[in-house]
């Protein structure tokens, strides 16, 4: 469904819950089913680089200026749109944490569209330096302007991470201080320093940039990593599996790290989708993401340990939570300790 068509009937959904003095020219809104949150749809344009980035905002339901929220941002993979991951989002809102989905143009669903004999060149292109580069300031500029807007008053600015998956765990690390150089051998910084912490879902590494650890090095924020054991990604020309995921871990060495691995599920399990596995393990490892994310996003940015510390600390919603889904996972690292705890625990 293109774009327009679904912000004009999205914004007939439900009842539109207006935000009479925080919401402008060019959102729309409408209220989840769960009532635990609302959805603006925000189609903003960065002046600049003369680039759309329409995006979803999952806001907390009882968010106002005196009760500022948490804010993270999430970048989609390939081929993917502000509409998708809305388990996640959606979920972080119930929370009471801000969800902010970006849709990046030149590597967003436009891609599966067009001429089919076209589409391995598409792909090629959205995956170039180019395009790397515009999603990561795409992020910038979604911060700049929520932060400059009528919606700055919702938003706790000390409080704000980045989360993605595949293409768009790429985009979150770039966000977050890996160093990396054009081909003309340029050093790039795309770091932003109110992002406080990161959530990498299946993480391709950054490709020809060469040490992964030089890359990574400069990563010091408390970091997330998901993936499960079948998380390959397969593109014609490209292929890469957990141990990219594992590398990417490892390599982040100054980062206060976590790292999640499931025992099922493929790379789009990850996604809204229900894949191959089932809609049963599907649901369940999507559930148990977002739980974790969330325990993850509280001690990271609210309770904000010192950097020292463990970020996912053993409490009692960790313990839960291992619990809850320790039949799905093969191992479970917390910051401090780089021995593996397996599922039987």
């Amino acid at each position: 469904m293109k774009r327009r068509t679904f912000l004009t009937r999205s914004a007939g959904v439900a009842t539109a819950i207006v935000f009479s003095a925080f919401v402008g020219v060019g959102t729309r809104s409408f209220a989840s089913t769960t009532q635990g949150h609302r959805i603006l749809d925000l189609d903003w344009i960065d002046a600049k680089r003369n680039r759309p980035v329409p995006s979803r905002l999952y806001m907390p339901q009882q968010t106002s200026p005196s009760q500022p929220v948490p804010l993270v941002v999430f970048s989609h993979g390939l081929g993917g749109s502000r509409t998708g991951y809305s388990y996640f989002g959606s979920h972080l809102a119930d929370s009471g944490i801000a969800s902010l989905h970006p849709q990046h143009v030149g590597s967003d669903n436009a891609l599966w569209w067009g001429n089919p004999l076209g589409l391995v060149e598409r792909l090629q292109s959205a995956a170039k330096e180019a395009e790397a580069r515009s999603r990561a300031l795409d992020i910038h500029f979604l911060l700049d302007q929520m932060l400059s807007s009528e919606l700055v008053g919702l938003i706790d600015t000390s409080k704000i991470a980045v989360a993605g998956h595949s293409y768009g765990a790429n985009t979150a690390m770039l966000v977050s201080g890996a160093r990396v150089k054009t081909t003309a051998g340029d050093m790039v910084d795309l770091r932003d320093q109110r992002i406080r912490s990161t959530i990498l879902i299946s993480a391709p590494p950054i490709r020809d940039q060469g040490s992964i650890e030089e890359v990574l090095e400069a990563v010091k924020i408390p970091t997330l990593h998901i993936t499960s054991l079948e998380d390959t990604i397969n593109l014609p020309g490209y292929r890469s599996t957990i141990e990219d995921r594992l590398a990417i871990f490892h390599a982040m060495t100054e980062s206060p790290r976590t790292l999640a691995v499931f025992n099922t599920g493929g790379h789009s399990i990850f996604t809204d989708r229900t894949t191959r596995s089932g809609p049963e393990i599907s649901a369940r490892v999507k559930g148990a993401t977002r739980e974790l994310s969330t325990i993850f996003l509280r001690k990271s940015l609210i309770e904000q340990p010192q950097i020292t510390q463990t970020v996912c600390e053993t409490n009692s919603d960790l313990d839960q939570w291992l619990a809850r889904h320790k039949e799905l996972l093969d191992q479970f690292i917390m910051p401090g300790s780089r021995a593996a705890m397996k599922a039987a625990l």
